[in-house]
């Protein structure tokens, strides 16, 4: 399913990652090692591989447990990506990394720190996009680009939080009618991730389909700019001014059990989109998630283009944590993922 684009959206077409190297992503750190300490801290450049393989590889190496080797978020395998991971060696020396990993992945930097990298320690992610075959109208991408700079795009959940022709949903919809029964720990939480994403975007498209994403109507609740803190006031002159200046963002629901924070017609369809796709809903809540909020919109810093040549495009950009490249993607058009396509031919 496509999710609804924004009447400021353009309409390119071309391919993405055609290789590797056309999708690269680099995390930015928000911790600052302090050169001794239990935890190796290793910079990895990794190429066609995921984080969960990826830590896996260097458990096996130091000889230690899988949790003992921590990371600040996953990244795309069918990327380049620079991210940080730690390894917990208490007593213990750094084994030589390069001796035992694969060539698609290289250390580029080792510090030891005192603690290990959690989940969310993180600033944002850089992102280095090459799009090939592209062809459009140009001028309509510099009006979007603009748009985009100034007031971002739908904070959409990506794609591939969904599975490849939405296999995690399919998946979550038979677990939650007692088709099937995931045994696995991550299976569940991936399947419940899948459930909770479907919900939000459903209810954002309908924001963004009314024109009503990024601005406050009377009974939203509220997300502080760079904090996860939300609430609800009645909305006023003085709400509205913090929208604008981008202080505060409106924000959709991420389902489970327990009351909405939302108000008046905005719980109302908050409600409709959660009777609408019921199992889902009902699912999350069974499965014991609590309600939470997203922030609907999302702001993309320092967006730049280039055409390296008639019809090759150059973006890079950055996101905060969380957010996906493929939401200001949908932006600028409609882009065959040439990997996940080679993918489908050969099955």
């Amino acid at each position: 399913m496509e999710f609804q684009r924004t009447q400021n959206a353009c309409f390119l077409t071309g391919n993405i990652r055609t290789v590797n190297e056309d999708f690269q992503v680099d995390e930015i750190p928000d911790f600052e090692p302090t050169g001794e300490g239990e935890h190796a801290c290793l910079k990895i450049r990794k190429t066609g591989q995921n984080t969960e393989w990826t830590s896996k590889q260097l458990a096996d190496i130091a000889g230690i447990a899988r949790r003992d080797v921590s990371y600040a978020g996953l990244k795309d395998r069918h990327a380049v990506t620079t991210q940080w991971f730690s390894v917990w060696l208490p007593g213990k020396p750094s084994p030589d990394w390069s001796a035992h990993l694969p060539d698609s992945i290289e250390v580029l930097e080792e510090v030891r720190h005192n603690r290990k990298v959690r989940i969310g320690t993180l600033k944002g992610n850089r992102f280095s996009l090459i799009i090939r075959n592209c062809v459009g109208d140009k001028a309509a991408l510099e009006d979007t680009i603009n748009i985009i700079t100034e007031q971002g795009v739908p904070n959409y959940f990506g794609t591939q939080r969904f599975g490849r022709d939405n296999h995690n949903i399919e998946r979550a919809t038979a677990w939650f009618s007692g088709q099937i029964k995931p045994k696995a720990r991550h299976q569940k939480s991936m399947y419940l991730s899948a459930a909770r994403s479907w919900l939000f975007n459903h209810y954002l498209s309908s924001r963004v389909e009314q024109g009503s994403w990024n601005t406050a109507l009377d009974g939203d609740v509220f997300q502080l700019d760079g904090s996860n803190s939300c609430f609800y006031e009645p909305l006023d002159a003085q709400l509205e001014r913090r929208i604008l200046d981008y202080d505060l963002h409106p924000t959709g629901p991420l389902w489970g059990e327990g009351e909405l924070q939302s108000n008046g017609t905005i719980k109302s369809e908050e409600l409709r989109i959660a009777k609408q796709l019921s199992v889902m809903s009902e699912g999350l809540e069974r499965h014991g998630l609590k309600q939470e909020r997203r922030s609907m919109r999302l702001l993309v810093s320092d967006f730049n283009h280039h055409w390296l040549s008639e019809d090759v495009l150059s973006l890079s950009f950055r996101l905060k944590p969380g957010s996906y490249a493929t939401s200001v993607l949908q932006e600028l058009g409609a882009f065959t993922d040439v990997n996940e396509l080679n993918k489908s031919l050969q099955d």
